[in-house]
């Protein structure tokens, strides 16, 4: 499978686009606003080009299997979970470490947190535990 690179230049002129959020030489992240558009044209009757096409995006700079997945991607994520599966989960946690010292109140609520997890947790398998000596004792019946 080859992979379909940005040229400096397809760069630049992704990166006018409204609906483009960042643009490198290997990835598009789309604005939520032009997900949600997406969406609304395709139930409308539209192919996923000329949404694109409609939203001012070169089609050849993007290529077919580029607008394929992103269209498939966010039309599943849509029919499973709604417009708040279109939303760049990213913007809410960067994944990075907390580098400040937490308060008192934040460590007994993330305490309190691990906690109720690992009591649900603890439930689990104490059902799965149940569940696996009635399938021994129905077999050995």
């Amino acid at each position: 499978m080859t992979k379909k690179f940005f040229s400096e230049q397809q760069q630049a002129q992704l990166k006018l686009n409204p609906y483009v959020k960042t643009v490198s030489a290997k990835a598009i992240t789309y604005t939520d606003e032009f997900k949600e558009f997406f969406i609304d044209e395709y139930d409308k009757g539209k192919y996923p080009s000329e949404i694109f096409l409609d939203a001012g995006f070169d089609i050849e700079a993007l290529g077919p299997a580029r607008i394929r997945r992103a269209s498939n991607r966010w039309r599943t994520a849509y029919k499973e979970h709604g417009l708040t599966a279109l939303e760049d989960a990213r913007k809410h946690a960067s994944g990075r470490p907390l580098e400040r010292e937490l308060s008192l109140e934040e460590k007994y609520t993330r305490l309190e947190a691990k906690m109720k997890l690992l009591e649900a947790e603890n439930e689990f398998l104490k059902k799965l535990d149940q569940l696996e000596r009635q399938l021994i004792r129905k077999k050995s019946k």
